[in-house]
């Protein structure tokens, strides 16, 4: 759940001071508004290990560990979010812990650097593997076979296109590319609820998996990649620790991480797997509801996904109906102090509740009333 909103005051003076307005945010899970709010526990550990140092190398070891057993994976190592985990995947795939190729990133010379993707799987993260220097080649479903022959370092496969049309699944991609000795990086996100998806595309041949850890209530700038023992070693020599104390000038280097978005990382996966998500979900309906009937005719609940699509359940968020002012009233509800940020869409404003503090409903239902009016 989010903090209180005493818990918040404080930060709005820190806003103040800095001249920069707070926001009530009711669009959801997005990097641009910081990501997510970590829990009143969490944010404790964090804070708690600012006060100390620690080896980044140890920590990052021992936390993937942690992350290892929690889901039942070879090995796992803490990021910094889902698109520097594609980076240092598809870098590790290249360079097989090698020393010589890991410092010679973003020159491919020698090394395999293609990395294979459907072409009806073509998404705009997909460019953050092209970071390592390598080269997208797209294939068609009949001729991956063909593709899988060339200069292919491993195949980028996003999860949540998984079973558009024009793609194979994740389960034949990797059988056709393992035949081929290809390792296949899966992009999975935001792809951690159920929690029992997480570990599920190891199960079906990923070698890496990237995750963003905002949606699971941790750091913004955090995430995680696990996989095969091979490769998440090739990751963690690639990574950014050991670039000042070690033999290699690697090229993770700008992936760098601090010791509270390790920590954070780590023990938010734990408390969302420790999490009573129905209890979550039924939260967001009961808000829903009760604000539905303040505001009245136009007003209904539906859940706004994580892919940008409104679904009838279950509910996450309120949908009032504005006719074609949806872009008016947007702008009118984001220009206050607090601004307050929704999602206009199709004649209509989204107000996802995932990411409003219970205690700040009555400003929201205020703040919409009044642009209503």
């Amino acid at each position: 759940m989010l903090n209180s909103r005493a818990i918040e005051t404080s930060a709005a003076e820190v806003y103040e001071r800095l001249g920069v307005r707070p926001v009530v945010n009711a669009a959801g899970i997005y990097t641009d508004l910081g990501g997510s709010v970590l829990s009143p526990s969490v944010r404790d550990a964090v804070q708690a290990v600012n006060g100390t140092f620690a080896s980044m190398t140890e920590l990052l070891d021992r936390t993937g560990e942690r992350l290892a057993d929690l889901l039942g994976v070879e090995a796992a190592r803490v990021v910094p979010g889902a698109s520097s985990g594609i980076a240092l995947s598809v870098g590790a795939c290249m360079t097989r812990s090698d020393g010589r190729l890991m410092e010679q990133l973003p020159d491919t010379s020698g090394m395999r650097s293609g990395v294979l993707i459907q072409r009806n799987q073509r998404y705009k993260y997909d460019r953050c593997a092209r970071m390592t220097g390598a080269s997208l080649v797209e294939c068609d479903p009949d001729g991956i076979d063909a593709a899988l022959a060339g200069d292919i370092a491993c195949v980028l496969y996003p999860a949540h296109l998984e079973g558009v049309p024009g793609a194979l699944s994740l389960a034949e991609v990797a059988k056709r590319a393992h035949a081929r000795d290809v390792p296949v990086v899966v992009d999975a996100a935001y792809m951690s609820y159920p929690t029992e998806l997480i570990a599920s595309y190891g199960a079906q041949g990923a070698d890496l998996t990237t995750f963003s850890a905002k949606y699971f209530w941790g750091p913004n700038a955090g995430g995680f990649v696990y996989g095969t023992s091979e490769l998440i070693d090739a990751v963690a020599k690639i990574d950014f620790t050991r670039f000042e104390s070690g033999p290699h000038l690697i090229f993770g280097r700008a992936f760098k991480m601090d010791r509270s978005a390790v920590v954070g990382t780590v023990l938010a996966l734990e408390d969302w797997f420790a999490m009573d998500h129905d209890a979550r979900w039924l939260s967001y309906r009961t808000r829903g509801e009760r604000l539905a009937a303040e505001i009245g005719a136009g007003a209904s609940l539906a859940q706004f996904t994580l892919d940008e699509r409104l679904i009838p359940d279950p509910p996450n968020s309120l949908v009032v109906e504005v006719g074609g002012r949806e872009n008016e009233l947007a702008d009118a509800l984001a220009a206050g102090n607090p601004s307050v940020v929704c999602v206009p869409m199709d004649g209509k404003l989204v107000f996802c509740l995932e990411t409003v503090a219970e205690d700040d409903d009555a400003l929201l239902l205020e703040r919409i009333t009044s642009v209503l009016a």
